[in-house]
């Protein structure tokens, strides 16, 4: 097992609405923060930013309180959430770095097919995009506190998808953001890209017969009870990153700013670790609960890095100079 070192248009009136008892009862205490969460009770994510939370409380003596609400139970969508915290509508948020590409298309280097297929060589890219995802926090008004990787991208089908590029035609799979869906659309499938809480009721009407995801996800939504087959490509891999707003940040003493600090730097390795030991636990479960697990053929995975590498120029030329520098710095590290 790796180990990870330490670091390297929202709808203003539904939120509001939604939130306006919460952010009530917080203005009666300056250090009581809202933490908004898409995570379900029980995701290794939500276990940790529990921890997080009662870890500040406590190194704080209680003066620093974070409540946090799992499963997206403030009302926010995940393309949404940077501006919640840039605004205010929530003190702390947990989001999914390549749904913010709407506020800066960096945020979706990451996420580049076949760019990181693993934790170790997303750990290396952190090493050169972490800069860069600070300095845009801070121009949305906001401060990263940790960054973790969500497990690899796998596709859970009805069908095996191990040996040639022609088993994807036609498939009707859900994607999570614009690099997956270009992905999927060069290989022949039917991407429809769509937030977490559509996945389930999409399966169940039809509407899609695939979901490109992680194994972590593949047990949250318990896909046995909809498809037969997670095939393990290692396409993606997606980050996470949970920043707060700095107004609220700047309202707390430089000494709890610093106690908050030392405990998200603390905690961030555990949490990398936690994905890891997470994505084998949820393979195990999958199969356990009968789905066929099927790995690419040598064939496959030749013509799939092609695709993904086909795309690498494309998303430096939208993404901009500093797409064009890290990813260079990177390939000559990893030697890809």
């Amino acid at each position: 097992m790796p180990t990870f070192g330490n670091r390297g248009t929202l709808s203003r009136a539904g939120a509001l609405a939604c939130l306006s008892g919460l952010l009530a009862l917080s203005a009666q205490a300056a250090t009581q923060w809202e933490f908004s969460s898409i995570m379900p009770p029980g995701n290794f994510a939500a276990e940790h930013s529990l921890r997080f939370a009662e870890a500040v409380k406590e190194a704080t003596g209680g003066e620093v309180t974070i409540n946090v609400h799992l499963g997206g139970a403030l009302g926010l969508k995940g393309p949404e959430t940077l501006v919640a915290v840039q605004d205010g509508i929530v003190h702390v948020a947990d989001m999914q770095m390549n749904q913010q590409i709407g506020e800066d298309k960096f945020f979706g280097i990451e996420s580049v097919p076949f760019l990181a297929t693993g934790f170790v060589e997303l750990r290396v890219l952190q090493g050169f995009t972490r800069p860069h995802f600070d300095e845009i926090a801070k121009q949305h008004n906001q401060k990263i506190l940790y960054i973790y990787p969500f497990p690899p991208q796998n596709l859970h089908a009805n069908t095996a998808t191990d040996t040639s590029v022609d088993q994807f035609a036609g498939i009707k799979v859900r994607t999570i953001d614009k690099n997956a869906t270009d992905f999927f659309t060069a290989l022949g499938a039917v991407p429809l890209q769509m937030p977490w809480a559509e996945v389930i009721p999409a399966l169940s009407t039809g509407v899609i017969d695939a979901v490109s995801t992680s194994a972590t996800s593949g047990v949250d939504g318990k896909f046995w009870e909809f498809m037969t087959h997670v095939n393990e490509l290692h396409w993606q891999m997606n980050s996470f990153m949970v920043s707060v707003n700095l107004d609220a940040w700047n309202a707390i003493s430089p000494e709890h700013q610093d106690i908050i600090e030392e405990i998200a730097e603390r905690m961030e390795p555990e949490i990398w670790t936690a994905s890891f030991n997470d994505d084998a636990a949820s393979i195990a479960t999958l199969e356990e609960n009968g789905m066929t697990m099927t790995q690419p053929s040598p064939e496959l995975k030749q013509q799939l890095n092609e695709v993904g590498e086909s795309m690498w120029q494309a998303a430096i030329e939208e993404i901009g100079p500093r797409a064009e520098e890290v990813i260079g710095r990177y390939r000559q590290m990893v030697g890809k």
